[in-house]
């Protein structure tokens, strides 16, 4: 029977740093955004669904999807952003159903990377969820830092989720990224120790 553990977190909180450390030590990963971005392939049923819906701006002269464009409309608006995801969700969904339940034969660890895992009511997937934790205020920063973005913006994408504490609440596992990458390393390897 194999472990399921959903990892978490807010937009800028760490949670690649976190997943990296699985990574490195060859534990099957699903990761939801790459998942997400393999749904909206040209020709895909993703990617037709959201043209009905948007129309065909949203798309590159070469049928690629045009992030930048979708992200400017979407991140406007919360309707039209719950009406993309209600729209990928199906797709998304059965992919990384499909993706653990092949990664399970072959480790009695699976790690799957869910930004919206709750969100997304995924909880019921995993075994357990543990949630790379910053203070909101910290989160600002390293967004607004990160993506170049002004306050009013990196605070638009972090509200477009659920808050950072209410995640932390419902976390079986906090791993707390506000030292240094080596301390929230540390913290991995503990958590690997006592699940061996």
């Amino acid at each position: 029977m194999s472990f399921i553990l959903g990892i978490t977190g807010g937009i800028s909180t760490g949670k690649s740093s976190v997943v990296a450390v699985f990574k490195e030590l060859g534990y099957p990963i699903v990761d939801a955004d790459i998942v997400a971005r393999q749904v909206v392939e040209p020709q895909t049923p993703g990617l037709n669904a959201i043209v009905e819906v948007f129309g065909n701006e949203i798309i590159t002269e070469d049928g690629h999807l045009n992030r930048k464009k979708l992200g400017s409309i979407i991140f406007q608006s919360d309707e039209k952003r719950q009406q993309l995801n209600q729209l990928l969700n199906p797709f998304i969904r059965s992919e990384i159903v499909a993706q653990i339940e092949e990664k399970k034969k072959l480790a009695s660890l699976v790690i799957v990377d869910i930004p919206l895992l709750f969100e997304g009511h995924y909880e019921q997937y995993m075994t357990q969820v543990a949630v790379v934790y910053i203070p909101e205020v910290l989160q600002l920063q390293r967004l607004m830092k990160r993506d170049h973005l002004n306050e009013e913006d990196a605070l638009k994408r972090i509200h477009s989720q659920l808050d950072i504490e209410e995640k932390k609440k419902r976390a079986d596992i906090v791993f707390d990224n506000q030292g240094s990458q080596e301390k929230t390393r540390e913290q991995v390897m503990a958590w690997l120790s006592k699940f061996k």
